[in-house]
């Protein structure tokens, strides 16, 4: 997996994939940086008259619910409809999905139209495919370990590539599953990270020969550049710019040295 990562980003930089982004009101400066710091182009258009039009000229579509309202979500089923239409690789970050109804209905709307991946943490993920909401708002309460039986169960049941983030990273395609212990605990205190790590997911889909390789890659470029951005760093003022500028510095030195990616291949059920 590490040659394939470590091509991935080549990729990514070689090719400045366009990737559309309907994002949250929170994160969208945030996730176009880390676009851009990556090698990635960013395009956040979320207009009802043009989505569909985006979707035909970019390379990858990343859908982010943290912001919801009714007018956003008839964007994003739009562009995720266009998309399953021109077999465009999306991606699936359902931001406190199981905190109202209307979340959960709106990020079921959209799982039926099939997402290459689907990112959240270990609460949003149960919340998107029982209903059972086990979440504080946005955040987690449940540990990532917890669903990995779980997590390939779904997987395999929807055909699709499911990344569990938190202190540690799962992504499964319902057979395997790799545990990325990249990052730094102080992620957690800045705003919008998981929403990188979706947004940064976008990019590698556009790129790589599977979603499952662009998750695992994404995962563990951020978590690598969360790493070292907070090395005898103060606070998470100083991380958040800190992040951008080791996306930009990534390199196959680097991965090689700090990437700590391994196969669990846990068995089915």
């Amino acid at each position: 997996m590490q040659e394939q990562m470590i091509h991935s980003l080549k990729e990514v930089r070689e090719k400045q994939p366009l990737v559309h982004n309907i994002t949250n009101d929170v994160v969208t400066n945030t996730t176009a940086n880390a676009l851009l710091a990556i090698g990635a182009s960013p395009i956040m258009a979320h207009a009802i008259e043009e989505v569909a039009d985006m979707v035909s000229i970019t390379s990858s579509l990343v859908i982010n619910t943290g912001t919801l309202t009714g007018s956003s979500l008839q964007s994003m089923l739009l562009a995720t409809e266009t998309a399953l239409q021109l077999e465009k690789p999306w991606i699936l970050d359902p931001v406190g999905v199981g905190a109202t109804p209307f979340r959960l209905t709106g990020n079921k709307q959209l799982l039926a139209n099939k997402p290459s991946v689907v990112r959240g943490n270990a609460s949003e993920i149960k919340a998107l495919f029982t209903g059972a909401n086990e979440g504080k708002g946005v955040d987690s309460s449940t540990s990532s370990e917890s669903t990995l039986e779980f997590i390939q169960e779904k997987a395999r049941e929807h055909h699709l590539i499911i990344a569990v983030t938190g202190a540690t990273d799962y992504v499964t395609d319902g057979y395997d599953v790799y545990k990325i212990n990249n990052g730094h605990p102080m992620m957690a205190r800045v705003t919008g990270t998981g929403c990188t790590a979706t947004a940064i997911i976008g990019a590698f889909l556009a790129v790589c020969d599977t979603p499952l390789i662009a998750a695992v890659s994404g995962l563990t470029c951020l978590g690598i550049a969360g790493e070292l951005a907070s090395m005898d760093c103060p606070g998470p003022g100083s991380l958040q710019l800190r992040i951008l500028d080791e996306l930009y510095l990534l390199d196959r030195a680097t991965i090689e040295k700090f990437e700590k990616v391994s196969n669990m291949r846990r068995s089915c059920h």
